[in-house]
């Protein structure tokens, strides 16, 4: 099965050729011989994993209807509700905590026919301070976070894909790290009703795959309306596996962007990215962002920590002393922020977008880097700082992992599309992924 994509598993899984059992069996395997240095889990139920997939598999047999992701294996980022395993948000706050009601995402992959293996271990509350898991690469190294689970139990085979979310830089970073692809889709896209809530101005639900077009077959799938997620609008569902798959009518226009934090990027990452933009040849110009854009890391911090603040009070009444002190201080500032300062970094994100939306009237996609180079060695989770001004955007993000730095670890490299023209960033990703496949 290993030898197989992602599309050709679902067809054999909905065909009968191979039972859900069978690739829950497989799955259940790699995460026993691989998992024990990584620790990417934080539930994990061999036995109600095979329950689940036996179900699947007698209701294939009587002819019930499946679902597009039928037998797949998915690990779920332990901040999502699941109905039938904890969530505990990475908090000893939350420990033994059982919700009644699935997530909305959680739930659309229900009903796609995808097993839901386990909960993906978290940082504390989806911010900084690390758990236990590690860099399937290099141990001594971080995974990255928030995500960190997820992203390395992709990474490290053991699932094909996973669920994670992004308040900064919590899977782009991640996936960066560990070397698969990682999508973060236009804010908005996908519900985020039942996940735990940071701040309803940036968190995104994150995908994690082993290439662009398994990354929008699952994102396809939770794109479905949702009222009660006060930043999605009633819209077509986006076609991204078709889009993600068609062919360019031509070479993509591509823009180089080295923000102002270039600076800090290693020096083996800046000639591995300078090495790719060498390769990509003509299609690629350089830019440089308009002045206005200074402000908005600024600008995320004091949106972040205000609305953590506020979604966070009742864990800081109530156990300030079993939250990390990073934690305490990010609420802490949350609380100090004046409301003018905070209603102006959020009255100027339209700008912003307008700004970064006219770019890519000239440019299929905007190509940056996603971290400062390899994973850190330690257990912190890294620098978010080339993620943050494009979740504060809303715009869609995707991390390829094109580059390799001096001790041959993954560099992802970041691609950013127009705000709800996810399918057209996802077509480009594909594109520049199998160019630079074609000339190793």
């Amino acid at each position: 099965m290993a030898e197989k994509s992602l599309a050709e598993t679902i067809t054999a899984l909905r065909g009968g050729a191979v039972a859900a059992e069978q690739m829950v069996e497989g799955c259940l395997a790699r995460i026993e011989k691989a998992d024990g240095p990584v620790q990417a889990w934080t539930f994990l139920d061999p036995e109600y994993a095979l329950a689940q997939a036996r179900a699947l598999d007698k209701a294939r047999a009587k002819g019930q209807p499946i679902g597009p992701l039928h037998g797949i294996p998915v690990g779920i980022k332990d901040i999502f509700d699941t109905s039938d395993m904890p969530t505990e948000n990475g908090t000893v706050l939350h420990a033994g905590r059982q919700p009644q009601r699935d997530s909305f995402a959680v739930a659309l992959l229900r009903q796609a026919g995808a097993v839901i293996v386990g909960k993906t271990v978290t940082t504390e509350m989806a911010l900084f301070t690390p758990g236990k898991t590690r860099n399937p690469h290099d141990p001594a190294r971080t995974p990255g976070g928030s995500s960190s689970g997820s992203a390395a139990a992709v990474a490290a085979g053991m699932v094909p894909l996973a669920v994670g979310s992004q308040t900064n830089g919590s899977t782009i970073r991640p996936a960066a790290f560990c070397g698969v692809v990682g999508y973060k889709p236009t804010h908005g896209l996908i519900s985020r009703q039942g996940a735990l809530l940071l701040s309803h101005t940036l968190d995104h639900v994150g995908i994690f795959a082993a290439s662009v077009t398994d990354a929008a077959l699952l994102a396809e799938i939770m794109m479905v309306y949702d009222g009660s997620d006060p930043d999605m609008r009633p819209r077509a569902r986006p076609e991204l596996s078709r889009l993600a798959a068609e062919e360019l009518p031509s070479s993509p226009k591509l823009a180089f962007l080295r923000t102002s934090m270039w600076g800090q990027v290693d020096e083996d990452a800046q000639t591995a990215f300078e090495a790719l933009v060498g390769r990509l040849g003509r299609c690629v110009e350089e830019i440089e962002l308009p002045s206005l854009f200074e402000v908005a890391i600024d600008h995320h911090r004091l949106i972040q920590d205000t609305e953590v603040a506020v979604n966070f009070a009742a864990e800081y009444s109530q156990g300030r002393d079993k939250l990390s002190q990073g934690l305490v201080e990010i609420i802490e500032h949350g609380l100090r922020v004046p409301a003018s300062e905070y209603l102006r970094a959020v009255a100027h994100i339209p700008q912003l977008v307008q700004a970064h939306d006219a770019l890519l009237h000239r440019y299929d996609a905007i190509l940056t880097p996603a971290v400062p180079g390899e994973a850190p060695v330690g257990t912190a989770t890294g620098n978010p700082i080339f993620c943050t001004a494009w979740t504060l955007l809303g715009v869609p993000a995707v991390s390829l992992p094109l580059l390799r730095g001096r001790h041959g670890l993954p560099i992802g490299v970041q691609l950013l599309g127009q705000r709800g023209n996810d399918g057209r960033l996802l077509r480009t990703a594909r594109w520049i992924t199998e160019a630079i496949a074609k000339q190793a």
